[in-house]
């Protein structure tokens, strides 16, 4: 397996792909992969790989994509964390095997991609992501990513905080304390339109992880940034996972002041 951190570092939203899909055995690979994915909730994400053209599925903001995945969970309590953890561990061994993907959960025909992914009464789809060999970025990807400032994340201080949201965590604490590339993982991690609702208070042997919300995310089946949280979770814990740590996630909620606007989502104990 690639350094996960250097996995996280060079995985970018991909827009533009060659036209030529995805080699079968790489395909297969990916397929066998998504069957044992698994969560620290115990809840079953479903991904379902769909040929665009056998299905008539496409995007306004891709060019050259032949393949899709999708993924599809049952409404419940922490489904979206469980979510976000799980199509990330999917996408980011993508990324590995050398494709492009990028998340999506607007930009889409949502009733014909429901549709073939066979969505049950009770199920939910809020993603899906292409899956391809990158090609030279369009006009509109560049534009886009502009538009969303991609390459943009905020700093240690903004996202991190030690014991307290009223003490900022900067790198020099993260780098002598240990937890500079954990923190790092977090702070790369996708979310949608860059958003970056992750905050973490450290404190002593546990990483808190909260919502910081923005308006305009939450649908009447599911919220798209803790969806995001669910992401920056699987890249935390599997940055400590990589480096011999053994990372536990909680629920209770910590006694803590919490900012308003802001949701408690889960610890990491390590």
């Amino acid at each position: 397996m690639a350094n996960f951190m250097d996995l996280v570092k060079t995985r970018r939203s991909v827009r533009s792909f060659d036209g030529k899909g995805v080699d079968p055995k790489v395909l297969d690979e990916l397929k066998t992969f998504a069957e044992d994915i698994t969560n620290p909730y115990g809840i079953k994400v479903r991904f379902i790989f769909l040929d665009a053209k056998e299905n008539d599925l496409s995007s306004p903001v891709l060019t050259g994509e032949k393949c899709y995945v999708s993924a599809v969970v049952a409404k419940g309590e922490h489904m979206e964390e469980a979510y976000g953890y799980s199509f990330q561990k999917l996408l980011m061994k993508a990324h590995e095997l050398g494709l492009g993907t990028v998340w999506i959960g607007g930009t889409m025909p949502r009733e014909k991609f429901e549709k073939a992914s066979c969505l049950q009464e009770g199920e939910v789809m809020p993603c899906v992501s292409p899956l391809g060999i990158t090609a030279k970025m369009s006009i509109k990807e560049n534009l886009m990513r502009k538009g969303v400032k991609a390459d943009w994340r905020m700093k240690f201080e903004e996202l991190f905080c030690i014991g307290n949201f009223g003490k900022p965590l900067d790198e020099k604490y993260a780098k002598e304390n240990g937890l500079f590339d954990d923190l790092e993982a977090v702070r790369f991690a996708p979310s949608a339109v860059n958003k970056q609702p992750w905050r973490v208070v450290i404190d002593e042997h546990s990483a808190m992880f909260f919502e910081k919300h923005d308006k305009g995310y939450i649908t009447p089946d599911y919220d798209l940034q803790k969806i995001d949280m669910g992401i920056a979770m699987y890249n935390f814990e599997t940055q400590m996972l990589s480096e011999g740590k053994k990372p536990e996630l909680i629920l209770d909620a910590p006694d803590i002041t919490v900012p308003e606007g802001m949701d408690y989502v889960a610890t990491y104990t390590f």
